[in-house]
């Protein structure tokens, strides 16, 4: 039994030596490009769902106003997708681009482009919401 222990003693010390940090050395980039692969994922889909969140609330915001008051809408919803992205991720979706779009009559909504923050150097990902509806319209039971 001893000279089985010695045989492999000497078997790993003349064959196996450095064998660990050249394995470390090999696998450490890629595990740290997998962990931050998975940050640059999450900090994409985050932004995506801020931006669609605010998307949809400024949307609500115009459907209920623009019947009542037909240019005010634009510029309560306008402020109702700033207070969404100042909430949620002023820091995640970056220099936001919002327009407030009428594609057909008595239908409005609200469309947004943002930058996302990269954690690699050269990767420009953008995020692009749009939510459109018909405007709320009241009606009494006469027609009118």
């Amino acid at each position: 039994m001893r000279a089985w222990v010695r045989r492999r003693r000497e078997a790993a010390s003349r064959g196996d030596s450095g064998m660990t940090a050249i394995e470390f050395v090999l696998l450490t980039p890629v595990l740290f490009f997998m962990i931050f692969a998975t940050v640059q994922f999450a900090l994409y889909f985050f932004a995506d769902h801020v931006a669609q969140a605010a998307a949809q609330a400024g949307a609500r915001k115009a459907r209920a106003t623009a019947h009542d008051e037909p240019g005010a809408w634009r510029g309560k919803a306008r402020d109702v997708v700033d207070d969404y992205i100042s909430q949620l991720g002023p820091s995640l979706v970056l220099s936001p681009d919002v327009e407030m779009v009428q594609p057909e009559q008595n239908t409005v909504g609200v469309e947004i482009t943002a930058r996302v923050p990269s954690v690699f150097p050269g990767l420009d990902l953008t995020v692009h919401a749009q939510s459109v509806g018909p405007v709320e319209r009241f009606v009494t039971e006469d027609g009118n």
